[in-house]
């Protein structure tokens, strides 16, 4: 439980925490996850609004502007658009994607769930999904929540972390393990 707790501090943790206790009190926690997630996966797939919300070059008025374009073509409303607009105004922004992780741990130590960061070589099917989901709730007596990465310099294979705990079968570790053992060798 330490380290879901860990993964909550500093300003993604007090902002991410505000979120909640909001979306909560207004039985909405489930509808601001999915908002979030929305704009998280904009967020990984454009350039564009990467560099709109990292990029200290924005004055707060042009990335309130843009902010505003993306939250309607994305149809996110409500306390998550609120939520977004006011980490515009305080020039938080760049910390949205951290604000994202700790919002999806606070719901799922709501939920009473677990939650494991995955990366892949390539998107997963969900037969996939559901394969992993059930290794790990075999493995954690919790269901598990999925947070997806793709990096395709992992080669193949996956990496899996959960709470402390990591598993590395990825194709670029064991590649690098053989070329260490060969020049222990040669």
């Amino acid at each position: 439980m330490a380290a879901e707790d860990t993964s909550v501090s500093g300003v993604s943790g007090r902002y991410a925490t505000a979120l909640f206790e909001l979306a909560r009190d207004q039985n909405v926690v489930d509808a601001v996850k999915a908002d979030l997630d929305r704009f998280g996966t904009m967020l990984s797939e454009s350039a564009d609004l990467k560099r709109l919300v990292r990029s200290p070059v924005f004055s707060a008025d042009a990335q309130s502007k843009a902010l505003a374009a993306v939250l309607d073509k994305a149809a996110i409303t409500g306390i998550s658009a609120n939520f977004l607009k006011v980490l515009t105004a305080n020039r938080r922004l760049f910390a949205v994607a951290d604000v994202i992780r700790a919002y999806s741990a606070l719901v799922a130590k709501h939920k009473g769930e677990a939650s494991a960061d995955v990366t892949v070589a390539e998107q997963l099917s969900d037969k996939n999904l559901d394969a992993l989901k059930a290794a790990l709730k075999s493995v954690t007596g919790k269901d598990v929540a999925l947070n997806v990465k793709v990096d395709r310099s992992i080669i193949g294979g996956l990496v899996v972390k959960l709470g402390s705990r990591m598993i590395d079968s990825s194709l670029r570790t064991k590649l690098n393990s053989i070329k260490h053992a060969m020049k222990e060798a040669g």
